[in-house]
């Protein structure tokens, strides 16, 4: 994509702008989460980060395009540790052994935030009805997360020995599936169910096992 012209560029953003930009979008995430996305206006979010109504929209426009960022922010940090193609086009990647284990570490990472887990159960359900600011952003996500998994497996199956048989898309499909439910039981009874554990077994049940020590992924926590 080529870059816009000089006039169009908007203005570097201040270290005390992007401070507040953070802070407005900690408030959305946590009161997002708490509500869902129809229950929360913006006064809300502008009160919860400390601010004015207007001093919101300095930053924000509105309530849709704050959702959109709130999603963002977190899905462009996991697609870094895990497909760093996606957000940074012709990047070496590393191998499909890494990139799982990195996988799996992210379903750790999730278990120790349950505010963000529940933000995008709540709002992935909300978000079936078309009319919804975050439908077309689920429906995009899901697409390229079931490319981006389909050519992991893909990788996998041929790296392993034997090679493994089976159809990647329908395997890729059938991980970001279990990965999603997980969510929602563990939300509803976290004792009862240790995500990770049940993400690698179902991985090796197929011959596509991470490596030890996949919760040291190099994943943010």
């Amino acid at each position: 994509m080529s870059e816009p012209p000089e006039s169009e560029t908007p203005p570097p953003r201040s270290p005390k702008g992007e401070r507040t930009r953070a802070r407005i979008l900690d408030s959305a995430t946590e009161l997002f989460s708490r509500s869902g996305f129809h229950a929360v206006s913006l006064r809300d979010i502008a009160a919860h980060a400390g601010l004015t109504h207007a001093g919101l929209l300095h930053h924000f426009p509105g309530k849709d395009s704050l959702l959109i960022e709130v999603l963002g922010r977190r899905d462009r940090t996991d697609a870094q540790a895990v497909f760093p193609g996606i957000t940074h086009p012709g990047a070496p990647e590393p191998g499909p052994d890494e990139r799982l284990r990195r996988l799996v570490g992210l379903v750790v990472r999730n278990s120790r935030t349950p505010g963000l887990v529940a933000l995008y159960a709540k709002l992935s359900a909300e978000a079936t009805d078309p009319g919804h600011p975050a439908h077309h952003y689920f429906r995009e996500r899901y697409r390229v997360l079931r490319e981006e998994l389909t050519v992991l497996v893909e990788a996998l199956q041929a790296a392993s020995r034997p090679p493994v048989q089976g159809d990647p898309a329908v395997t890729a499909r059938q991980l970001l599936a279990l990965m999603d439910g997980l969510q929602t039981q563990w939300l509803l009874e976290p004792d009862a169910v240790v995500m990770e554990d049940l993400v690698t077994d179902f991985l090796h049940r197929l011959g596509l096992g991470p490596a030890a020590g996949a919760e040291g992924g190099g994943v943010s926590p």
